[in-house]
């Protein structure tokens, strides 16, 4: 994630749970895309395998029972989906600071910290948002508009002027 200047930084306002949760609604609809397309291509590669051969259909007549009744293939699935969703939202706030949806509300997020925000830092902020749950603390700390998310991994969402909402570092 690059950085911006400092004296842009501050002129910069920490963002209000209004525009977080706007933000929050739209990423979830393109974070159910990305699911719904990685659950695609890894079940239609189950079937496949399944119905040729290279998997054993353990006795069941269709890859679809089989799928559904086993444990271990539901797993894989929700592991795999569950991947793709915590890239997507990994990948785009390490490269640009904001995902879609803060991109159309005009948030990024930044280090409250002189280092920069690392992949670590950002699977912490991921794990401590709690699927959206940790926002709720902005209500609660109306002064600071700090998220749990935001408490555990030094960071800060602020709103962006549109000027200072370009996508170059993407």
């Amino acid at each position: 994630m690059t950085h911006q200047p400092t004296a842009v930084k501050e002129q910069l306002v920490r963002a209000s749970f209004f525009k977080r949760l706007l933000a929050m609604v739209y990423d979830t609809l393109v974070a159910v895309a990305v699911a719904m397309c990685a659950a695609m291509v890894l079940i239609v590669t189950l079937v496949v395998l399944l119905k040729n051969g290279v998997l054993s259909l353990q006795g069941f007549a269709e890859p679809a029972d089989l799928i559904q009744a086993s444990v271990g293939y539901k797993l894989i699935i929700q592991l795999w989906v569950g991947s793709w969703v915590a890239g997507f939202f990994l990948w785009f706030w390490k490269k640009g600071g904001q995902t879609l949806g803060m991109r159309a509300w005009r948030l990024r997020i930044y280090s409250t910290t002189a280092a920069p925000v690392t992949w670590g830092r950002l699977i912490l902020r991921l794990i401590f948002s709690l699927g959206g749950v940790g926002t709720l603390l902005v209500l609660l700390d109306y002064k600071n508009k700090l998220a749990l998310q935001d408490r555990i991994a030094h960071t800060e969402v602020l709103q962006l002027t549109a000027e200072a909402n370009h996508h170059k570092s993407w």
